[in-house]
């Protein structure tokens, strides 16, 4: 597949410490296995394609379903007509995963209404800590 077909754009890449984190942890130190820049680049690339194929054929089902959001269920979908079938089931479990941890983030609140300060009062508060702050590093 080539990068045309897509309607590619050499900038796309994926954070190169994050990949490298990753490869990392699948190869500790201690195993005495190392993985070079290039390969890293390489999975880089790898990863970028898969990523463009996926995605194009899941705006595709979701095109022939008249929908304008790519689902969770177009991305299955897409990757059981791609032949990734054995993937499913981590792509199911990461997205209960974020469904979990956006639930948290929706359950902490505001910060400003669980304050229970004016917003005058905590603009006083801000301009205080800057000047305490300027006052430690004068």
């Amino acid at each position: 597949m080539s990068d045309h077909e897509y309607g590619g754009n050499d900038d796309l890449s994926l954070p190169k410490a994050t990949v490298q984190k990753i490869v990392s942890e699948i190869l500790p130190a201690s195993s005495g296995v190392s993985f070079s820049k290039e390969a890293r680049d390489l999975l880089i690339e790898c990863c970028v394609e898969f990523i463009t194929l996926v995605s194009s054929e899941a705006n595709e089902i979701s095109e022939k379903e008249a929908k304008k959001t790519i689902a969770c269920d177009h991305i299955t979908k897409a990757l059981e007509t791609l032949g990734f079938s054995d993937y499913i089931p981590a792509v199911l479990e990461a997205a209960a995963q974020h469904k979990e941890t956006q639930k948290v983030r929706e359950k902490r609140g505001n910060k400003f209404e669980e304050s229970g300060m004016t917003l005058e009062e905590l603009e006083e508060l801000q301009r205080q800590q800057f000047e305490a702050a300027r006052e430690r590093h004068a």
